[in-house]
């Protein structure tokens, strides 16, 4: 299964939007909304609301995709947003603002790369592990 990676980067561009408010506002529900909807994406990430969003209102205005990516760093760079994000909604929820602050911040600069540059610093990341644990075995 492959992905059009026009769609992750539309969810990256919602998700920097909606850690902008977290970190603006100090939400930890919001945040722990943005938690609920990269733990959808990290089983599948064609099952996200902001998947089904990206094929209702842009997809139908793009057309098909030129190029694909594989799921599996996109389900990888979505296991670390939900991990920096629940860690996010846990400070914030529990009066521990730096906490949720800095791992707020963390994950809204890996969105904002994907969003405006198209690079995935958990998809890297994913690829990198993937290299290193090839050369060990």
């Amino acid at each position: 299964m492959e992905l059009d990676p026009r769609g992750q980067r539309f969810a990256a561009a919602l998700t920097s939007v909606v850690l902008i408010v977290v970190l603006i506002t100090g939400s930890g529900w919001l945040a722990l909304a943005q938690t609920v909807i990269f733990a959808v994406a990290a089983v599948d990430p064609r099952r996200s609301p902001y998947a089904y969003l990206y094929r209702l209102l842009v997809l139908p205005r793009l057309g098909p995709p030129s190029e694909r990516e594989p799921v599996a760093p996109v389900r990888f760079a979505q296991s670390v947003g939900f991990t920096f994000l629940l860690l996010a909604a846990f400070g914030y929820l529990t009066g521990l603002t730096a906490l949720g602050l800095i791992f707020a911040a963390f994950a809204l600069l890996a969105a904002f790369l994907n969003a405006a540059f198209g690079l995935c610093l958990g998809c890297e990341a994913y690829l990198a592990i993937r290299r290193l644990t090839a050369r060990t075995t």
